[in-house]
């Protein structure tokens, strides 16, 4: 039998392209990466929706119920495009006569693009207060806030960073947090569609005040949403025994209604508030009710006289308490750019 021996010029160049430790990895993980792709093949099938963030689990509410448009004194926001492609707009805001805050003043702008947002304000104390969204992609979004007050301790700085799955919100933020010792505040969230109508998830924060002390909390988060998209009910419990429900429904296209109840049953304080609230939306005027537990009732009219022009009258009583508040704005838009200089193109003959 003829001897053979071995001689590396026998051998071809790629025999030596692929070290063996490449190969023996790709080997190791092949079983991760196969379940992996089955998993999100499934996923896709099963065609789950987007369920939103843990931030606007209640946004429905929010938008029927007078909490954030409740105002009383005299209000008046003045505003001007000056362009309309990028969006650029200026604002002047007035407040005065309440009874629960000090005349002030408030100067704003808004910068926007396709995926970019600026916005920015300054008040007659020259509290500086600024924000900013820069969306990467349609499903990457990161968000920073920012306000420089004159009070010790009222600064604040946030960093956000949202992320839209095709069924599943990734969100984490940090409040002022601190390089150096790493304190602050630090919120991780997680919200997954578990079936078309249903979305369970939870929200974790670490709060570090100083470098000995720290405290974690979390809560967990619970959406159904009807069949038609036209009524929602979510569910919040948080620690310490508070637990948040809502429920909304559209009952029509000018008429929606919400609920909400609140329940502490903590070890020093057990109590409860429920509150009812309807929004119903004219030809040219919005009109808002609300009634809760605590013996308030509240309305807002919001009427518009044209595009540019709108009047407010809002009022509140509290029966327990017997008092009243009573608020009256107005809201101008205007705008001197013809449509060449807002960006718009000119009518086709």
């Amino acid at each position: 039998m003829a001897s053979s021996s071995f001689s590396p010029e026998k051998l071809g160049r790629d025999d030596f392209s692929h070290p063996p430790t490449r190969s023996s990895f790709l080997s190791a993980i092949s079983p991760l990466t196969s379940l992996y792709g089955r998993i999100a093949e499934w996923r896709k099938s099963l065609d789950l929706p987007n369920p939103g963030t843990p931030e606007n689990l209640q946004k429905e509410v929010k938008v029927t119920h007078l909490t954030n448009f409740m105002f009383d004194g005299a209000r008046a926001d003045l505003s001007k495009n000056l362009s309309i492609n990028p969006a650029f707009q200026i604002s002047h805001s007035f407040n005065l006569g309440s009874q629960v805050a000090a005349p002030s003043y408030n100067f704003g702008a808004v910068y926007a693009t396709s995926s970019t947002l600026l916005q920015g304000s300054v008040d007659h104390e020259s509290n500086v207060n600024a924000r900013m969204n820069q969306g990467w992609s349609e499903t990457c979004i990161t968000k920073m806030q920012a306000q420089l007050s004159q009070q010790v301790g009222h600064s604040m700085l946030q960093l956000e960073q949202d992320y839209q799955g095709q069924d599943y919100s990734l969100n984490v933020k940090a409040v002022n947090p601190s390089p150096i010792d790493l304190t602050g505040i630090y919120i991780g969230s997680y919200f997954q569609s578990v079936t078309k109508n249903l979305a369970l998830g939870f929200e974790t924060m670490y709060q570090r005040q100083t470098p000995e002390m720290a405290e974690l909390a979390t809560s967990y988060l619970a959406k159904y949403t009807g069949t038609n998209k036209n009524w929602i009910a979510t569910a919040q419990l948080q620690p310490a025994g508070i637990l948040q429900t809502t429920y909304w429904q559209k009952l029509s296209d000018k008429v929606e209604v919400a609920a909400d109840l609140q329940v502490i049953a903590g070890s020093q304080r057990r109590d409860a508030i429920a509150t009812l609230g309807a929004k119903y939306d004219l030809r040219m005027a919005t009109f808002r009710a609300q009634l809760d537990s605590t013996g308030k009732v509240s309305a807002l009219l919001e009427q518009r006289f044209a595009p540019t022009f709108a009047f407010l009258v809002s009022g509140e009583i509290d029966h327990f308490k017997n008092a009243a508040k009573v608020g009256v704005g107005v809201m101008i838009e205007s705008s001197n750019l013809t449509p060449e200089e807002m960006g718009m193109a000119p009518p086709q003959p």
